[in-house]
């Protein structure tokens, strides 16, 4: 009886992991579909794309390379390195400012202290539209239209990130680590870049990607920001393009420039892919 109990929990459980994988496989492969997509027709040029979708690669790749690398009124190179040094400026800052926040919620009692928890979660609530204008009207105010320090400095506020570095030190950060290394005379600061920060690596990695991605892929802001042509990013870039004349419209660029805008995306995953599991396993459970 209970060797037949037994084999039919064993099927059962093989029934369902099929079940998963099916279902997983389904996913990845609609996830993947539109990176095919996307790559298939950066080789294909303006009329063959016109014509439908086809499975094959074209004979156009190094053609519309070419044509989008000499195309005068798209500093592509330039993008991409403005789209580099701001993503990355964001990253290093968003994760470095939301640890540090994290870690004076979680290692220090004051008063207040609950007060400002709730605070902080409060403004992940608030939509930045909703404050886009005003911001845009300050910002011109200091003279700061066309640079990038309004893209990059307001990052130091991030409710988001802050909440996912808080739980992860709640799940991996005792604060007998803390009081020992004050024992020890270390000092607040040293404690949090030399203790805390190696512990907190895993969540700065997933975080970091995180941001720098958004970064990456913010168009709204900048689209506010940025007017000259020097400093526009990529989205900037490929919205630029994507409303050309369209006796000048070429969808072989378009696709071209979305192609090499990835490819930044993908080293940093590739990167830090390790981290990423690892941080969010750890983050999302509480000891």
């Amino acid at each position: 009886m209970n060797k037949n109990l037994s084999n039919a929990a064993r099927l059962q459980l093989r029934l369902s992991r099929a079940v998963c994988y099916i279902i997983l496989t389904l996913i990845s492969v609609m996830c993947l579909i539109s990176f095919y997509v996307l790559i298939i027709n950066s080789t294909r040029s303006h009329p063959d794309i016109l014509r439908g979708f086809s499975f094959l690669p074209g004979k156009s790749f190094f053609y519309n390379l070419k044509s989008l690398m000499a195309n005068a009124n798209l500093p592509v190179v330039r993008a991409i390195f403005n789209s580099l040094f701001v993503s990355g400026c964001t990253a290093l800052v968003t994760t470095y400012f939301s640890a540090l926040t994290a870690f004076a919620i979680h290692a220090y009692n004051f008063r207040f202290k609950r007060a400002a928890f709730a605070f902080i979660l409060m403004i992940m609530m608030v939509p930045s539209q909703v404050t886009a204008l005003g911001f845009v009207r300050l910002m011109g105010t200091f003279n700061l239209i066309d640079t990038f320090i309004p893209l990059i400095v307001p990052s130091v506020a991030c409710p988001i990130v802050f909440f996912f570095m808080k739980q992860y030190m709640e799940a991996s950060l005792p604060i007998a680590i803390v009081e020992a290394a004050r024992m020890d005379g270390s000092s607040e600061f040293r404690t949090f870049n030399f203790i805390v920060l190696p512990i907190m690596k895993p969540a700065i990695a997933v975080q970091g990607i995180f941001s720098f991605v958004t970064a990456w892929n913010n168009y709204f802001v900048p689209s506010l920001i940025l007017k000259s042509t020097e400093n526009k990013t990529v989205p900037l870039l490929v919205a630029q393009l994507r409303n050309a004349d369209f006796l000048k419209f070429d969808m072989g660029q378009v696709y071209m420039l979305i192609t090499i805008a990835i490819v930044p995306i993908i080293i940093v995953y590739l990167l830090l892919s390790k981290y990423i599991i690892r941080g969010i396993a750890i983050g999302s459970v509480k000891e």
